[in-house]
């Protein structure tokens, strides 16, 4: 349902604030390892948790990977920011504040497109800057936990315009920057892990309105179906306020998915109540151009270039380049099976069907496949030289998958190679046919539906090894007599 019919009257305008955990060894600002599955407060030291006289340094890496986000997302990278710290206290920041970027942003002005509902869209990215990351509570009743691991974990936080128009446009946006991300290497995507989250900004105008009314954060959303109900959710409750007459407060909400609702968290802060300044233990980051452009010239292909790519040189539909290139790891081995096969099409159709039914049957990934995309490729080899048949390929399949070994091995162990010999397939016929009298007849009588029949009887005569295409073309012409 489009958002025009939902939500009647009424406008929404969204902006989404991703975070994305750069994915390096240590931390942000000192050398603690971000490893997820640490213990408990086991990845902390003096630096991360604020200690008189402990000084933090700029992780290059994060810094890095960081640029390289940025020129992927089409923004204009800073040679000279500067890290601020941003006051406010929650028991899991440590020191009582945060290293961020404010007035002057590592990454700006970039723009992220991608296809919804069969057309472009095209959102503004006002900047991408880096912070470091707080720890986590967990409560438990009265009392709440606190892991200081994940604080001063890097962070890149990329904040869109208001340019998103309703709940699936913005979860696809989301997924969009979720590919960005991994094809690019820097976070490895987990949203479970909390590796990569959302906060989502929601408000409602009148349709035909320019201005923007107040709008609600939704914090920490961590799933693309639950950015999806959440922002709904929202919309609606800014809608029935609306149409009672009661004033929207600038605030941050919660997402609960059990009751499916928001709460309210607390009142949303402006900038000024931060009370930013420049942090006095950091210098000013300082890259040069020649920096900038050795980064960019390490870019991957992005994933809507790699999907327009594969339309025009392999001629594939928008629908299969779009599931092929889904993850960065599966456009590779999809490539890697049509080095090895010459053959893009069938490529595409096993992995996609056959390859990705079985991984997610096994919930594998496309990395941990024990079949590695050379042998598929061998296989789809085997079919189109006329060695194999597809229906032989999938006994072929299924055996590599539990065995692990090659298709020339299988084939000739398991003697599965197509019969061609016409006169073996001809003698199959001719005994189906004598075994047959009654559904001859019926053929030859009009009833030309039993052809498929007679197919099929051959086929399991010849243990579906006859080639098809003679089997149909030799029997034509044995009915006719």
């Amino acid at each position: 349902m489009s958002s025009e019919t939902r939500f009647g009257a009424y406008e929404p305008v969204i902006g989404i604030e991703i975070h994305v955990q750069l994915q390096t060894r240590s931390k942000m600002f000192c050398t603690d390892s971000t490893a997820f599955a640490s213990g408990d407060n086991e990845c902390v030291c003096e630096v991360c948790t604020g200690m008189p006289g402990a000084l933090p340094t700029v992780n290059r890496t994060a810094i890095e990977y960081a640029v390289k986000t940025g020129l992927a997302l089409g923004c204009s990278i800073r040679e000279k920011s500067v890290f601020s710290r941003k006051q406010y206290f929650y028991p899991d920041l440590p020191k009582g504040y945060q290293i961020s970027q404010f007035d002057l942003p590592l990454c700006e002005n970039g723009r992220v497109e991608f296809v919804y509902n069969g057309s472009k869209k095209s959102i503004e990215i006002i900047r991408a800057h880096v912070e470091e990351d707080a720890g986590k509570s967990t409560h438990q009743g009265d009392c709440s936990l606190i892991n200081l691991n994940r604080a001063s974990v890097p962070l890149l936080e990329i904040v869109s315009g208001p340019d998103l128009r309703g709940p699936e446009e913005a979860a696809e946006y989301a997924r969009t920057v979720h590919k960005m991300v991994q094809y690019l290497e820097v976070c490895d995507g987990n949203l479970e892990e909390g590796s990569f989250r959302c906060d989502c900004n929601v408000s409602v105008r009148k349709r035909g309105e320019t201005k923007l009314n107040t709008r609600v954060e939704i914090k920490n959303i961590n799933s693309f179906r639950f950015v999806e109900k959440a922002i709904e959710y929202e919309i609606l409750r800014q809608i029935d306020a609306m149409e009672s007459g009661e004033k929207i407060r600038q605030e941050t909400r919660l997402y609960d998915p059990d009751k499916n609702r928001t709460f309210a968290m607390r009142s949303k802060e402006e900038a000024h109540d931060y009370r930013y300044f420049p942090d006095p233990d950091l210098l000013p980051l300082v890259l040069t151009k020649a920096e900038i452009e050795s980064m960019r010239a390490k870019l991957p292909e992005m994933p809507l270039a790699r999907a327009a790519r594969f339309q025009s040189e392999y001629k594939l539909p928008e629908y299969d380049s779009q599931v092929l290139t889904a993850e960065k790891d599966l456009a590779d081995y999809f490539e890697k099976v049509v080095s090895a096969s010459g053959n893009a099409k069938a490529a595409s159709n096993w992995v996609m069907t056959e390859l990705l039914r079985e991984l997610n049957d096994s919930k594998k990934t496309v990395s941990q496949s024990p079949i590695p995309a050379e042998r598929l490729g061998q296989m789809i080899a085997l079919i189109d030289k006329g060695t194999i048949s597809g229906k032989i390929a999938k006994t072929v399949f299924a055996e590599m998958w539990t065995s692990g070994k090659a298709p020339e091995v299988i084939v000739q162990e398991k003697g599965l190679v197509q019969i061609t010999d016409t006169s073996a397939i001809e003698k199959s016929i001719d005994e189906v046919l004598a075994a047959n009298p009654k559904e001859l007849a019926d053929y030859r009588g009009g009833k030309e539906k039993l052809f498929g029949f007679f197919v099929g009887q051959v086929m399991k005569a010849t243990k579906g090894q006859a080639s098809p295409d003679m089997v149909n073309q030799m029997l034509k012409a044995k009915l006719k007599g």
